[in-house]
């Protein structure tokens, strides 16, 4: 049985952060998507609130949180080679100082496989010469983000850690987990290269009814 919460969504105008509000929705939970643009939301419900924040001010932010049982951050910023990625960090200290303040205690957000920078060692020769270099900015700004959520005594926190990422809706596929940088085969190699957004939604929102994974990280895929 699903316990419905109020949910407060940043990154809720982003590709995953539309399915989970949607998934969201259809599971009956009350949400407040915190964006800066709310023109930008196209979805409309009775149990959806949509408000303008800053997602870097921990004021803003705090006014928002009150009287929700979880945040939710599908957050993602693009990589930068020349001046380095900040905003992981930046919004996640933002939002647990904003979390103390509103006395709300369960935060899920999302990172990457391979944060971790030797975990990518495993990895494929494409994905590991070609890809991770072209987003390495990304995934040492989430890398740092995890360490700081580690540090974080009082806030009851899971990183949902996926592969490469497809525009597709849910499924009803069944997930592997693992809690480390990537879920590996029974020889230690990486299995699966990416999923669903969707899925990635789903898998969140199950988090919400589950005390599996708090205070770790979890690398998933599916079947």
């Amino acid at each position: 049985m699903t316990l419905r919460m109020k949910i407060a969504v940043l990154g809720a105008t982003g590709q995953t952060g539309q399915y989970l509000v949607t998934e969201a929705l259809q599971q009956g939970h009350a949400v407040t998507a915190i964006v800066r643009n709310p023109g930008k939301l196209t979805v409309h419900h009775e149990q959806l609130k949509v408000v303008e924040g800053d997602i870097f001010s921990e004021d803003s932010l705090k006014q928002h949180f009150q009287g929700h049982d979880a945040v939710i951050s599908c957050l993602g910023f693009p990589p930068s080679v020349l001046y380095g990625v900040t905003g992981y960090t930046l919004s996640m200290r933002a939002m647990v100082k904003a979390m103390r303040e509103a006395k709300v205690n369960r935060i899920i957000t999302m990172t990457s496989w391979y944060t971790e920078p030797e975990s990518g060692l495993r990895a494929s020769y494409l994905i590991r010469f070609l890809l991770l270099p072209m987003i390495r900015s990304v995934l040492s700004n989430m890398f740092e983000m995890e360490h700081y959520l580690k540090k974080t005594e009082e806030v009851n926190w899971t990183v949902v850690r996926p592969p490469g990422l497809k525009n597709l809706p849910a499924t009803a596929k069944e997930f592997l987990t693992h809690e480390g940088y990537f879920v590996p085969d029974s020889n230690g190699l990486p299995v699966g290269t990416a999923v669903a957004r969707g899925d990635v939604a789903r898998f969140m929102l199950s988090l919400l009814n589950s005390n599996a994974w708090f205070k770790k990280g979890v690398a998933i895929t599916t079947k």
